[in-house]
């Protein structure tokens, strides 16, 4: 059958509201830079201006064309074993945005997205097509899901009051002051284009959301929140860090096994939940100094850009200021923590640190006979009142700025105990934190708690347990543990339990 007709009988079998979704996925607005053929040329004409015009003409034709011109790009593109290009990373986004909302061309290339995959070094595991989905679009398509067409027309309304950012933008002048939202896929069509000028306009991205926060908040609930939906509930699923679908990150694991009891344990209990959590796991065993650069350099591939978050397990031997690696070498641990952050694969995404190690030789013993023998180691802040708020200071979008970043922002550090303290643990299962740090996170999965919630839990838990040392003082002690956060959203634990053989691979 010739092409022309396929592109247009396939075309002809999406809905409008999935069009309208497809080129959304499709003109992805962080798309990563450091390849060729990409710039910073402003695509606002390929971006916005297709979602304006059919907003404005109640017409798919412009949308029709661009997804017309991707297909025929895709299918006359040649992949060549070299640098990774724009339309590798586009073929990707396409594929999985067609895949995600069943719309898959059945002319479409799969031995092509397999060779670009090979192209970014992927495993099998990195090969499930959800990986390549952005987790932030997929929150921004239940926000717009959540809303009736007269919440998004209240939306574009208080948007376009805003005269200074507005002023001069020619495509919100093609849509016009008052807009009929109700024909199907024009409410998603006019929700994603206020999404991308805003992005466009560096006043909203993957974390700051404050911006598009303000404008669903400005709607009158009654008439413009689907059924069972509310604001409050809009506003806050825009609170926590993205994380949407499998995998829910990366985890890298990283343990010194020689001279610690019960490190293989370690490694097999963080491995297991990680997998239930539905991360893709990498595992470091007895790592140097060189073993750690090389990992650093790893995570800059541009394969990473996809992950939606970054947890590092490092369990060793330490004191004070400095972990021990496996070759005796030590490494400052504000050096380790500090070098992975700035890591651009992962800049505006969730990090996680677990430092198990201890931090000084000091222990908060515990004295009396009662204790001799008991031991576990043995085998928008929302200000209600008009009153106050119009007290406080009147912030205004002159004085905002999103685009720069402090690089551990985002970040947030678990220690295994307190400064200068020991960090227990047994005989033969490794760490205590690491144990109960694993239990409370795999029986709060499907609970929708947030990681610092089950981090308060754990603190505690692990500060009821009695410890004892092994030495022949047998000390009876208690474990303190805390966290360090430089989150800017909350991050909630999926609702769905990953088990290994939960991925289905993108054809090979």
């Amino acid at each position: 059958m010739d092409e022309v007709i396929q592109v247009t009988q396939w075309l002809s079998s999406i809905t409008p509201r999935k069009k309208a979704k497809l080129f959304f996925f499709t003109t992805h607005a962080d798309a990563p830079s450091p390849m060729v053929g990409s710039n910073d040329v402003d695509t606002h004409e390929e971006t916005q201006l297709p979602l304006a015009t059919t907003v404005a003409l109640h017409n798919f034709k412009n949308i029709d064309e661009f997804l017309k011109k991707k297909v025929n790009t895709f299918s006359c593109y040649n992949v060549i074993e070299n640098e990774i290009t724009k339309t590798d990373y586009e073929y990707l986004r396409f594929y999985s945005a067609c895949k995600y909302l069943d719309v898959v061309p059945p002319f479409l290339d799969l031995e092509k997205i397999s060779a670009i995959q090979n192209k970014f070094e992927m495993t099998d595991e990195e090969r499930d097509y959800r990986l390549l989905l952005d987790s932030a679009d997929l929150v921004l398509e239940k926000v717009c899901d959540s809303l009736k067409p007269a919440g998004v027309s209240q939306m574009w309304t208080a948007l376009r009051k805003d005269r200074n950012l507005i002023r001069g933008v020619k495509t919100i002048d093609i849509i016009g002051f008052f807009v009929d939202p109700n024909p199907t896929g024009i409410k998603e069509c006019l929700f994603f284009f206020i999404v991308r000028f805003l992005q466009k306009a560096d006043k909203i991205n993957r974390v700051n959301t404050n911006r598009l926060e303000r404008l669903i908040a400005q709607c009158d609930e009654s008439s413009s929140c689907e059924e069972g939906k509310t604001i409050d509930f809009i506003i806050d699923s825009l609170r926590f860090y993205p994380t949407e679908l499998y995998p829910f990150g990366f985890c890298l694991i990283m343990c010194v096994i020689e001279g610690r009891d019960g490190a293989m344990q370690e490694i097999e209990k963080t491995m297991e939940i990680s997998r239930h959590l539905g991360m893709i796991t990498h595992t470091e065993k007895n790592p140097t100094k060189e073993t750690i650069e090389l990992v650093k350099k790893e995570l800059m591939k541009l394969k990473y850009q996809f992950y939606g978050s970054f947890t590092c397990w490092f369990m060793s031997h330490g004191d004070s200021n400095s972990m021990v690696l496996a070759d005796g070498e030590t490494i400052e641990r504000e050096w380790f923590l500090t070098s992975f952050p700035d890591i651009s694969t992962f800049q505006l995404k969730p990090k996680v640190f677990f430092m198990v190690s201890c931090r000084g030789a000091n222990k908060f013993s515990l004295k009396g006979d009662e204790f001799e023998g008991q031991s576990a180691t043995c085998d928008y802040y929302d200000i209600g009142s008009a009153l106050i708020r119009n007290r406080m200071l009147d912030i205004t979008d002159s004085v905002r700025d999103i685009s720069y970043v402090q690089p551990m922002m985002d970040t947030l550090v678990a220690y295994s105990t307190i400064l200068d303290h020991l960090s227990g643990r047994a005989n033969t299962h490794g760490s205590i934190y690491v144990d109960r740090a694993c239990v409370l996170m795999s029986e709060n999965i499907s609970r929708g708690r947030s990681l610092t919630e089950i981090l308060e839990h754990l603190s505690q838990d692990l500060h009821e347990i009695l410890q004892e040392t092994m030495d022949e003082d047998r000390i009876v002690y208690k474990q303190a543990c805390h966290y360090d956060s430089f989150f800017r959203k909350t991050l909630k634990l999926p609702y769905t339990r990953h088990p290994k053989e939960d991925v289905h691979s993108a054809p090979q």
